[in-house]
């Protein structure tokens, strides 16, 4: 495989025949490609590198109209409108608190960031 982004060349081989024979054919589907790519390029018609840039201006401000205050409306909804919930106050009910084992630390019992929990374990251990 070749490296350095060379492309892949396609080569066509003609039958086996006279050396005029095979010239030819070669010839004939050299032309063949480029009628097909040229019939191609008229169904598609491709547009001036400046209507290309000029249509790529129009999607970065449709993007930035639409988008922009897309994202204004959801920041005012979160920050303004939206009030966040917390955890409740005091201990959670049993269903939240199931363990099948202690966790790793010397007080097994208690979450990492329990800081109520951890000084409870401290005090009874002490």
């Amino acid at each position: 495989m070749a490296l350095g982004g060379a492309r892949r060349q396609v080569r066509t081989v003609p039958r086996l025949g006279t050396e005029a024979e095979m010239e030819a054919e070669a010839i004939s589907q050299i032309r063949a490609r480029l009628a097909y790519q040229k019939e191609i390029m008229a169904a598609n018609p491709h547009k001036s590198f400046n209507e290309e840039w000029a249509e790529l201006w129009n999607w970065i401000k449709i993007s930035i109209f639409v988008c922009g205050p897309v994202v204004v409306f959801a920041l005012v909804k979160d920050l303004v409108l939206e009030e966040h919930m917390h955890r409740p106050e005091g201990p959670l009910p049993e269903y939240m608190g199931i363990r099948n084992k202690e966790f790793p630390w010397e007080c097994g019992q208690c979450d990492l960031f329990d800081l109520d929990c951890w000084k409870k374990c401290r005090a009874e251990k002490a």
